[in-house]
């Protein structure tokens, strides 16, 4: 079932807003209605008022329909009066640009209300629990429909000749990962990927598992998914049919489902990438995100397998966009290797927490690298953008290194280690002076086993204690002190001018791995 703030983030891209009444962006829309003259008693949940003469008219056409939003076209200098008119008698009224063409909008709104519709009266694309029902009672077998990567879309109520491979791929949601090995190895997956023919695959009670009729579900060339039915042996005659027909039945409920999320999304997309980039209105494109007009974050995210890695970073795009309007917290982007996903700031524990929930919905074998930025205004975005790439690429440098990371390093925690992080890019880039007196004890310890460059460390870390220095040296202070002063011998220290001990602490820090 649609929502008006699903309506709003649509049309948002044709030149549409929503004047007023925000709190109205979770009503449910079922039907659309447009003013006819012959006929006083239309009715819609949405009304699209053509031929209108003014924003007040428009709105007394929608009260007289019962409509909970009403489209009028009108230019932006009517938005106050949308929002009182709208605030008056309780309807939601969003402002038409006049540049667009009614026709064209006027295909879209249908387009979205009534596919929102069929899907709740047992037509649509999330009634696939239904279909795999009809399915199950018509080839005699329990039913589970799975998308490319097995996870469970839906499952028949039937449990005939339903198994303990069957119970536990339902109860985690997707097909255990044993099971999918099995069925690798057997060449299963390779006969799906290449045929439309129904398979059948010999029970194995090692793995719990009675015997399985599959077939592919495609569109074109497309593999969308398949449909798997517990049976003892291979089905023949009608069921065999049906099960064919069924197959193409989920196709068409799935594609439905893509073209109505996809069009959504793209929208969303576009209107991050704007946020992201930078943009002078960007208070009302968050507010056409249907985000509050608040701190936000942002957190770039990607995926590392060994196999599949766009499938994968695609799979991670689809999670976070699953759901829409008030029903997740972010909006999000893919940009190259990326997902961005813009959130509001409730903390980096919840952003982090976040990246967490994504990463599970994901094959176990992937590995999710991220990085937080700050805390932003709407116009500071891409700060916390490029905040949010420089903790992403910790986090990879971090496990790379093999170093356990603690979780996705966020910009306002860890900005001591990204502002290194940058002093070790520019030493890499050649940026740092190849010549000074750090650079001088460090040969000098190559040349002669010496260990000056670690002895001036500890002492510009203990902030010239001679004491702490040789504690953390494991050395006498005498030791240090000596140190020191044939260390003067070899390059001009000047340790008493704060600037060169600034200096070569940043020199130091620039060139430690």
């Amino acid at each position: 079932m649609i929502t008006l703030d699903r309506l709003v983030n649509v049309l948002g891209a044709y030149g549409v807003r929503l004047c007023g009444r925000p709190e109205r962006r979770s009503a449910r829309l079922r039907s659309v209605a447009m003013p006819d003259a012959t006929d006083g008693r239309v009715t819609g949940d949405v009304l699209v008022a053509v031929g209108a003469g003014s924003v007040t008219e428009a709105v007394r056409w929608a009260v007289a329909a019962q409509a909970t939003v009403v489209l009028v076209r009108a230019g932006a200098e009517s938005a106050r009066e949308a929002a009182v008119a709208g605030e008056s008698h309780d309807v939601a009224v969003m402002l038409v640009d006049p540049a667009v063409s009614w026709s064209h909008l006027v295909g879209v709104v249908y387009g979205l209300v009534l596919e929102g519709r069929e899907t709740e009266s047992g037509r649509g694309p999330t009634d696939l629990f239904a279909l795999a029902d009809s399915l199950a009672d018509t080839v005699g077998g329990a039913v589970t429909i799975e998308d490319p990567l097995s996870r469970v879309l839906a499952y028949s109520r039937s449990q005939q000749a339903g198994d303990p491979a069957r119970l536990e791929t339902i109860l985690v949601r997707q097909v255990p990962e044993r099971l999918r090995e099995m069925f690798r190895a057997q060449g299963v997956l390779a006969r799906l990927a290449a045929s439309d023919e129904p398979i059948f695959v010999e029970p194995d009670q090692s793995h719990g598992m009675t015997g399985r009729m599959v077939v592919a579900v495609r569109a074109g060339r497309e593999l969308l998914g398949s449909v798997w039915v517990t049976c003892g042996s291979p089905l023949t005659g009608a069921r065999h049919t049906a099960l064919a027909n069924g197959a193409r039945t989920v196709a068409l409920h799935l594609l439905r489902s893509r073209a109505s999320a996809d069009l959504e999304r793209q929208v969303e997309s576009d209107l991050v990438v704007r946020l992201l980039e930078g943009t002078a209105d960007a208070a009302t494109v968050v507010s056409r995100l249907g985000l509050a007009v608040r701190e936000m974050r942002v957190v770039a995210v990607r995926t590392h397998t060994s196999e599949e890695p766009h499938a994968m970073l695609l799979l991670a795009f689809e999670r976070a966009t699953t759901g829409f309007g008030w029903s997740r917290p972010g909006r999000s982007t893919l940009l190259g290797d990326t997902l961005y996903t813009i959130l509001p700031d409730a903390g980096a524990a919840a952003a982090r927490e976040w990246v967490a929930t994504l990463g599970a919905g994901l094959p176990s074998r992937v590995r999710v690298a991220a990085g937080i930025g700050a805390a932003a205004s709407a116009a500071e975005l891409p700060v916390s953008r490029r905040e949010a790439e420089e903790c992403l690429a910790l986090h990879e440098r971090d496990a790379s290194h093999a170093v356990p990371p603690s979780g996705p390093p966020a910009y306002d925690e860890s900005w001591d280690d990204i502002l290194l992080q940058r002093l070790r890019a520019a030493a890499r880039a050649g940026r740092v002076p190849a010549r000074g007196p750090v650079s001088a004890l460090r040969r000098h310890d190559t040349l002669y086993d010496t260990h000056y460059v670690a002895t001036l460390r500890a002492w510009l870390e203990a902030q010239g204690d001679l004491a702490v220095a040789a504690e953390r040296l494991g050395v006498h202070a005498n030791t240090v002190r000596n140190r020191l002063r044939r260390m003067s011998e070899v390059t001009p220290l000047n340790l008493d001018d704060p600037r060169k001990r600034l200096a070569m602490v940043i020199t130091l820090a620039a060139e430690d791995e």
